[in-house]
């Protein structure tokens, strides 16, 4: 190696890389804070490795959550050392790894020491690992670092652990990590000026214009090039257009920055710009940290930054737009700062920036953990509980993957890892992606299966049209990509896309050692289905509509070539409320459903009520989860499968379905008075809210033989209701509350205990001649209502005081009703009146 360079750089790290090297020989782990552009990336790394004596020819392997920053770094530490990358320097990435036996610092992204952990339990040769830009809390990261921490206790006590950034919230950390020093740097601290102008960031649209319209005030009150911080790919090409067309004729260059963007067109990004011109670099969250883009002395930020944001109620991650962190607001500013005097603009009031968030969530807390359920599985342990954590996994993220991960045959349901499930992790892609891959050897489909894979992982390849999308079918995107002739010609084609494609799908099987094959996209139904068991729909409906096999519903564009298909494989959807929205699927047969899915599908005899067809059905299914694949009519039903059906009937109509007669609401109507009455006589409930709650209490065994809906039109509800009492209740309710008392014309009246106000005898005056003394219930305890009628059978008078009626209401009725009803007897003392039903008119009148 050759001499250090290190001292020649004008850094601010150079001040506490003594502290730096002084607290990683003592300490197990070592936080290191410094400001943007301090160099920590660069020199940190750069001096332990020729300073550190207990590195004692070891290597250090550095983790970048990114490649390009991975890729950049790399870069600049061996342009430090004046050596090409691949020498002293290397780096690894999903797609790329230029390493040789010289190299001693190892860059990599964090997937990368995950599978170098799982390959090398120990970490043979390594005596220092780096977790960069720690504070970005990627899965990857967190799972890294506890994996670490447990070799570390278990074999490699010796192992040292770096992290550093330059936002780390350092408390908690230490606390999380126990024994730990902490290093910080001050930085450089070259004035940033902060401006606020607001703009409508609620729709695209209005955000892009927004930002388009800052980029131009900020190229007339400031010099030097301008970073633009804008929430994704999309927004960046659309602000990328806006500007294109009103900057066209000035001598700025325009340059996009994202992590799928080709390596010549980031590099391009990165540079400075030619003498006499400014740049404009439009970039996501992919800038904040690790890179320097030359030549930048102003920053944009619009304040938004999309992260994975996992669901477990629908079993799906979705990219989420949201207002970034107070931690991130300032590793965006600093970035003007970095080289002199800059100046930052937010896209936000003043007033909402005192409201962030202090730091972005840990992405553990939010994404889809079923990588991580798996590796931890494959590293040995069934549940998160077993090893040491900065912030643990969310029980029920972790319960929904381990759940997936047992429905693709990687786990058993102990948790524990299978033979499977082991060479799914050897694949090193997402564990649906591994299982489709190694399942697609079945039928000779490998080739097409990472092309698959490879497709899946992209964007897409197909860009948008217009307003409208790119058709869905998968099967047109594997021809573009194992036929260069066809993809040279299409027109919607994303070039840089499709070759990310191809190295993607060429790394995988030539790391899987897989025999050369032909391209199979007839067969992308069965191998989206292996990726996304869940996910197999069947059509229903119009319009697109389909019902998937986790009982969601999701839909197609109408105008769809894929419409018109009863089953398909859904590989991308969204995450909206009712039906899901699909974007990229395939058709799929049902025999080759069938045969996929043998083991998995059940044969289920379904005896239901149907509130569509208003009958009972029965029938034999053959189902995949929420999905019927067959189904036939039965003949024969077993008594208690007819019962749950007409119990079912009756909760989905109500008890308006059962026969009830006058006789049978009056049962109910005493039984409530009785139980209002008497709360402690054990009086069953028999409203209908308690009747419907109560089926199978009270109504199922009258149900026995009954074999279809009509049986129940001859239920006798009053002798169901009364047979819910013991004799000693019956006797009670027929003594205390009785159905019909006598009157004094020698009829038996019937009681309506209906009325709120209380029990009511309905009853024609002249029946209550001679009566002195209101009928009596309850033993006498309680005063009927005495509704008084004409002899038509009309109210007449409301009395519960028969005596005082006769005494001062009786004449005004008598003389306003003996014109109306002549025939009928109204006599002057109607107590020395004989009662009488007879209409015939009595002499006595």
């Amino acid at each position: 190696m050759s001499a250090s360079p290190l001292s020649a750089l004008n850094l601010p790290i150079l001040s506490v890389l003594g502290d730096v090297q002084e607290a990683v020989e003592a300490f197990p782990s070592t936080l290191v804070k410094a400001a943007p552009g301090a160099g920590k990336s660069t020199v940190v790394p750069l001096h332990l490795l020729q300073t550190a004596e207990w590195l004692e020819g070891r290597s250090i392997l550095m983790l970048e959550p990114r490649r390009l920053a991975a890729r950049a770094v790399a870069l600049r530490m061996a342009e430090l050392l004046g050596e090409r990358v691949g020498r002293t320097i290397g780096f690894t990435t999903r797609l790329e790894r230029k390493v040789s036996s010289q190299t001693r610092i190892e860059v990599v992204t964090e997937g990368i020491l995950t599978r170098r952990l799982q390959n090398d339990p120990e970490l043979r040769g390594t005596g220092l690992v780096i977790f960069d830009e720690f504070h970005e809390r990627s899965l990857q990261a967190d799972l890294g670092l506890a994996l670490c921490r447990d070799l570390r206790t278990a074999l490699r006590p010796d192992l040292k652990l770096l992290l550093m950034s330059a936002t780390l919230d350092v408390a908690p950390l230490r606390d999380a990590l126990g024994e730990a020093a902490v290093v910080e740097s001050e930085g450089r601290e070259f004035p940033v000026e902060t401006r606020y102008l607001p703009t409508d960031t609620r729709t695209r649209s209005t955000l892009c214009s927004g930002v388009a319209q800052a980029v131009q005030t900020a190229l007339q009150e400031t010099s030097g090039s301008l970073l633009v911080f804008l929430p994704g790919e999309a927004e960046i090409r659309q602000t990328l257009a806006r500007l294109e067309d009103s900057l066209s004729h000035k001598r700025v260059l325009l340059h996009p920055l994202f992590g799928s963007l080709s390596q010549d067109k980031q590099k391009a990004a990165l540079a400075p710009p030619p003498s006499g011109q400014r740049k404009v670099v439009l970039a996501t969250s992919i800038a904040e940290s690790s890179l320097t883009i030359e030549g930048v002395s102003t920053v944009i930020d619009s304040g938004l930054g999309r992260r994975p944001v996992f669901d477990p109620a629908r079993g799906m991650s979705r990219l989420e737009t949201r207002r970034i962190s107070r931690a991130s607001a300032d590793q965006r500013r600093g970035r003007a700062g970095r080289l002199g005097p800059g100046t930052c603009y937010r896209l936000w009031a003043e007033e909402q920036d005192r409201a962030l968030i202090a730091f972005d969530p840990p992405e553990i807390q939010t994404a889809d953990l079923t990588s991580l359920v798996l590796e931890l599985a494959a590293w040995g342990c069934r549940t998160w509980h077993e090893l040491n954590w900065i912030d643990p996994p969310p029980s029920a993220a972790f319960a929904q993957a381990q759940d997936l991960l047992v429905q693709l045959g990687a786990l058993q349901p102990d948790g524990s890892i299978t033979r499977h499930g082991r060479s799914m992790v050897e694949v090193g892609v997402a564990p649906r992606y591994a299982h489709m891959i190694l399942k697609a050897r079945e039928f000779e489909a490998s080739r097409t299966a990472c092309d698959l894979a490879a497709l899946l992982d992209e964007r897409d390849i197909l860009r948008r049209r217009g307003q409208g999308a790119p058709v869905s079918d998968l099967r047109q995107r594997l021809e573009l990509l194992a036929d260069p002739e066809q993809a040279g010609g299409a027109d919607d084609l994303d070039k840089g896309a499709l070759k990310r494609c191809r190295q993607a799908s060429g790394k995988l099987r030539r790391q899987l050692s897989l025999s050369s094959q032909p391209s199979r996209p007839d067969l992308a139904g069965e191998l989206v289905a292996l990726a996304y068991p869940d996910r197999v729909a069947r059509r229903r409906g119009g319009s697109g509509g389909y019902l998937m096999r986790n009982g969601r519903g999701v839909e197609l564009p109408e105008d769809d070539p894929l419409t018109t298909e009863e089953w398909v494989a859904i590989a991308h959807l969204d995450d909206r409320p009712g039906n899901a929205r699909a974007f990229l699927a395939a058709p799929l047969s049902l025999p080759r459903l069938e045969a996929l899915f043998e083991a998995d599908l059940e044969l289920q005899r379904r005896v239901e009520w149907s509130s569509r067809e208003n009958e009972v059905l029965a029938r034999e299914e053959w189902r995949l989860g929420a999905l019927v694949l067959r189904s036939r009519r039965l003949d024969q039903v077993a008594p208690d499968e007819m019962r749950a059906a007409l119990l079912q009937a009756v909760r989905d109509k109500g008890l308006r379905l059962l026969p009830w007669t006058d006789e049978a609401r009056q049962l109910q109507a005493r039984l409530a008075f009785m139980r209002s009455r008497d709360p402690e006589g054990r009086w069953p409930d028999v409203d209908d809210s308690a009747l419907l709650s109560s089926l199978e209490d009270w109504l199922a065994p009258y149900l026995v033989g009954a074999q279809r809906l009509q049986d129940l039109e001859t239920l006798d509800i009053r002798l169901i209701l009364y047979s819910l009492l013991d004799h000693a209740q019956q006797k009670r309710l027929d003594s205390e509350a009785p159905e019909n008392i006598a009157v004094p014309s020698g009829a038996l009246r019937r009681i309506d205990y209906t009325p709120e106000e209380g029990p009511v005898l309905p009853v024609k005056l002249q029946e209550m001649f001679g009566a002195t003394e209101t009928p009596r219930i309850m033993n006498g305890r309680l005063s009927l209502i005495l509704h008084l009628l004409s002899p038509a059978g009309r109210p007449l008078q409301v009395t519960q005081n028969l005596e005082s009626f006769w005494q001062e209401g009786y004449r005004h009725v008598r003389a306003e009703m003996r014109g109306r009803y002549p025939k009928h007897p109204w006599p002057e003392n109607p107590l020395d009146a004989a009662p009488t039903a007879s209409t015939k008119r009595r002499k006595s009148q």
